[in-house]
């Protein structure tokens, strides 16, 4: 099968499939690969500073501990990007398969770096005016990440060859891991600056002098930092050619696709335009996304990596949006009135970089490392499997687990769920979607798949804050209803990563296959031979 595909494939497409590693796949992993950075530092620093913002805009004079964000305004400000990325990923996942990817890819940049420095630069005469305007720019910051998801994915995988792809478009993937880390890391490098520079006694010991008024710049510095690693990469990615995938299947341009390859591959290309003249006549690959010949092909297939997606996302975004609260709950951050505002952002900021740095980044780049020998579909099942599994075992002996004897076991425990969701689900979830697709609806398809998961972590972000509040209402965070409690909370999350289990089964295996194959896109239709 794979013979018969090499005769009938394009010369174009056979020498990226056979290509050895080379500087340029490193290139296009770093270019595309930022974008990634600048993603999961956007979307994951706001759970550094959110504290913050309670603090700084609604602590009342009379109150006996730190102010907090409202519910809805908490829920909103987490959450509001989610949304964005959301409908971003379905236009731009759209739009890339309509315009091309390269085009689409330069202003999805532009929107992630003005919106970054908007969303530090948020003003207003009330609270709620500071907090609108910052909902408002994380919104459309979030619109410009949803298009980094499908165009990222949907470039590396066209320029990656078949040997190495998975660990290609996974290590795209894992400098989200870098991201994370990197918001902790300046996080606490700001919050440690002004703690020295301004000091301020505790909540307990003088309320109103606790929040330094300084502290206003330390949460818009942590959000703006988000432009300068996208900014970095602009010029970079306005000079990669447009896939040679997208140029020859969708574009038919043959010409222009062997031209492009044979300069970054430094080989002749034959452009066999008798080829691409036949593919335009037949008919075996015209149908669109609503046909009943897509739905027979891949409606299994989108199905699968919808729901995995959506799935891992609830328990992903919950878990890590909201661990601060899981560790303040056990006592690895200490009560919020025993620091003041700025200590409090460190010693969050603290937590979140040694989980990253112990777990979230290790799990990465164990996928990297193994994708392409067990293949997606076993690192999927595992990486389910293990979270549900470490998932259960801190949710039913909770109780063991708040003794302040336990908290290391706790943390250890919790570190493991992370390291399988990236070790597993979060990363393959993100790489299969850009090989099972026709070219023609490969950016869109995995658009639809990443909504599916902005979804997912829609609910389980806005789920869990509601969820996880206390059974008894006297021990709720101000305005919150009560809750199912954390120990609850975490045993339907539980419950929710066995299901993605189950779901995977749906996911085809492309380990080793070309694109074309993966996607059983027959490149010369019924008369190949001829």
């Amino acid at each position: 099968m794979a013979g018969d595909e090499d005769n009938n494939n394009l010369q174009v497409l056979n020498a990226l499939d056979v290509a050895k590693t080379q500087l340029y796949h490193f290139t296009a992993i770093v270019i595309a690969g930022m974008g990634f950075f600048t993603d999961a530092y956007d979307l994951f620093s706001i759970s550094l500073v959110t504290k913050l913002l309670g603090r700084i805009y609604y602590t009342k004079p009379d109150l006996l501990k730190p102010g907090t964000l409202p519910p809805t305004v908490s829920s909103s400000v987490t959450g509001v990007a989610l949304v964005g990325t959301l409908a971003g990923q379905l236009f731009f996942g759209w739009l890339g398969d309509k315009m091309g990817r390269k085009k689409v890819y330069g202003i999805t940049l532009v929107l992630m770096v003005v919106c970054s420095i908007a969303s530090g630069l948020s003003f207003g005469n009330t609270p709620k005016g500071v907090m609108a305007t910052l909902c408002f720019f994380r919104f459309w910051l979030g619109f410009g990440i949803g298009g980094d998801y499908p165009l990222s994915a949907t470039i590396m995988s066209e320029y990656a060859n078949k040997k190495t792809r998975g660990a290609f478009i996974a290590a795209v993937f894992a400098m989200q891991g870098f991201g994370i880390l990197f918001s902790g890391i300046i996080a606490l490098i700001v919050s440690a600056g002004f703690d020295h520079a301004y000091k301020a006694p505790t909540f307990a010991e003088n309320a109103a002098l606790s929040t330094v008024p300084q502290s206003d710049f330390i949460w818009r510095i942590v959000l703006m930092f988000g432009a300068l690693p996208a900014g970095l990469t602009y010029y970079w990615r306005m000079k990669m050619p447009e896939t040679a995938r997208y140029t020859a299947l969708v574009a038919k341009d043959a010409k222009k696709a062997a031209r492009d390859m044979g300069r970054v591959l430094q080989v002749e290309i034959d452009p066999e335009d008798a080829k691409i003249e036949q593919m335009s006549r037949d008919e075996t690959n015209k149908f669109g996304l609503f046909s009943m010949e897509f739905v027979r092909r891949h409606g299994m297939h989108l199905f699968g990596t919808c729901s995995t997606w959506f799935l891992l996302d609830i328990a992903f975004y919950s878990q890590n949006l909201f661990q601060k609260d899981v560790f303040s709950a056990i006592g690895w951050i200490p009560p919020a009135a025993t620091m003041n505002a700025v200590q409090e952002v460190y010693k969050i900021s603290r937590a979140q970089t040694l989980i990253a740095l112990c777990s979230t980044v290790p799990g990465y780049w164990f996928t990297v490392a193994f994708i392409d020998i067990i293949g997606r579909f076993a690192i999927q099942l595992i990486g389910f499997f293990f979270m549900t599994v470490f998932m259960f075992a801190i949710a039913l002996p909770y109780h063991h687990w708040t003794l302040k004897e336990n908290h290391i076991g706790f943390v250890v425990m919790y570190s493991l769920t992370f390291f399988f969701a990236n070790f597993g689900p979060n990363a393959t979830t993100f790489v299969v979607p850009a090989e099972i697709f026709p070219a023609r609806l490969r950016s869109t398809c995995h658009g639809i798949s990443a909504a599916a998961g902005k979804a997912g972590a829609i609910v389980g972000v806005y789920g869990f804050l509601y969820a996880a509040q206390n059974k008894d209402p006297t021990k709720t965070d101000a305005g919150y209803p009560a809750g199912i409690g954390i120990k609850n909370s975490l045993i339907v999350l539980g419950c929710i990563n066995a299901l993605g289990m189950i779901c995977t089964f749906c996911v085809p295996e492309p380990k080793g296959k070309s694109l074309e194959e993966a996607s059983q896109e027959t490149i010369s239709g019924e008369t190949g031979g001829d």
